[in-house]
């Protein structure tokens, strides 16, 4: 059985506090993006992960989607399977691919051995591998907040629009974005911003995460001045980077973007 994971952009990121439990809580807006892996599970003699595309760091035992396996076999009597993950999402780009991979395993397993799972309870065993693996399990446009594994549905629509997104040659990792990050309350929740005008979103709208990553990182800043010199109407790192994403009413220049890093285009 195949599934296509896709990618999500954060439409804004406030840091509000920093928990006991060493996370922090945040507000964030989810949005889908049609940027895909490719995962596959078949029945087998054994448990086994092999990965192709782009390269996937560390040891396959702790990939989220092996870690989903064991946590719903814990509950149920699944079989050993082969598990094949085509790596195309960037990784360290803030675009929630690891995440993406674990929720649709999660949906994978659930179909193809009849668990009889409700969506609730799918993303309460998302939840435990991780903040954001939650969202994937219905993939539609979300207010996030707590550590960003609470909802709030929310009507948000950008498919009359043009979405660009950049992925230049920098990996962050989440310890790195979240090491220089300061923490502080809001007047104006990201809740009601994002109902504004989209023109108003460069001027109401942030990502917390932008300014300590630009300084240490000058050329995703210059990334996200580009997409404003191309007629963006709002640019904004996704996430905790390195991938930066702008909102166009007519096609920017293409070529000149991918000058920058890995383009996808009208996503």
């Amino acid at each position: 059985m195949i599934v296509f994971p896709n990618a999500k952009i954060n439409i804004g990121l406030n840091i509000t506090e920093r928990r006991p439990d060493g996370y922090h809580n945040l507000e964030t807006v989810f949005y889908p993006v049609k940027v895909y892996d490719v995962l596959e599970a078949i029945e087998a003699d054994e448990l086994s992960f092999e990965a192709s595309g782009l390269g996937i760091p560390g040891d396959w035992h702790t990939n989220l989607c092996v870690k989903a396996y064991h946590l719903l076999k814990k509950d149920f009597d699944l079989p050993p399977i082969a598990i094949h993950l085509h790596k195309h999402i960037p990784i360290g780009a803030g675009l929630g691919g690891g995440s993406a991979d674990a929720g649709f395993f999660i949906k994978l397993m659930n179909e193809k051995f009849r668990l009889n799972l409700t969506t609730d309870q799918m993303i309460d065993y998302a939840r435990m591998l991780g903040a954001d693996c939650a969202f994937f399990i219905e993939s539609k446009p979300v207010f996030a907040f707590d550590k960003g594994d609470e909802f709030e549905p929310i009507n948000l629509d950008l498919s009359a629009y043009k979405l660009a997104l950049v992925m230049p040659d920098v990996h962050i990792s989440t310890s790195e974005a979240y090491r220089g990050v300061k923490p502080m309350q809001v007047d104006d929740s990201l809740y009601e911003q994002v109902k504004m005008p989209l023109n108003n979103w460069k001027t109401h709208i942030r990502n917390d995460f932008e300014r300590h990553i630009f300084l240490d990182h000058p050329v995703i800043r210059g990334v996200k001045a580009e997409l404003y010199e191309q007629g963006a109407i709002y640019a904004s790192m996704s996430g905790s980077g390195a991938s930066v994403f702008g909102i166009f009413e007519t096609t920017p220049d293409l070529e000149r973007l991918q000058q920058f890093g890995q383009l996808f285009y009208n996503v």
